[in-house]
């Protein structure tokens, strides 16, 4: 027979497991992610057929146990990666590469964007001025102003 059961909110504002009749089955629970975490736990027990492994999933290519040439294999392997992320670089659109460029290598975009931008506004040098030279130019140039 097949046992329904339901998560429900009780008057202390926790999380029940809770039958069809509405008893308890299991909890409280402070919050709803873990009344559902145990719900599923317990629908695991309970079900049929054969228990779940407890292996780790493997994403991607499976290690395996190194072989007596495991250094030659492992150059080969590596040599293999290197031509196959060259292949895919040269494949890659012109936008992609430019960007690319610019994130390895920072010092040569910031020379390249140096050179573009040239020696004006900001980029220039400051000019250095002494207050005192200042003043007596601007004095002098008010004098010949007033004859």
């Amino acid at each position: 027979m097949t046992q329904i059961l339901n998560v429900t909110r009780n008057d202390d504002g926790q999380f029940e497991i809770t039958d069809a009749r509405g008893k308890m089955v299991e909890g409280p629970f402070d919050t709803n992610a873990a009344a559902w975490s145990a719900l599923d736990r317990i629908d695991h027990e309970t079900m049929p057929g054969r228990p779940r492994s407890n292996k780790k999933v493997l994403w991607g290519k499976p290690e395996k146990p190194a072989k007596r040439n495991g250094k030659k294999a492992g150059r080969r392997q590596a040599a293999k990666d290197e031509h196959r992320m060259k292949v895919n670089a040269a494949k890659a659109p012109g936008w992609v590469r430019s960007v690319a460029a610019a994130k390895f290598d920072p010092a040569g975009e910031r020379k390249f964007r140096d050179y573009k931008l040239g020696t004006f506004g900001a980029a220039s040098d400051v000019k250095r001025i002494d207050p005192a030279t200042y003043l007596a130019e601007k004095a002098a140039s008010a004098g010949k102003d007033k004859r």
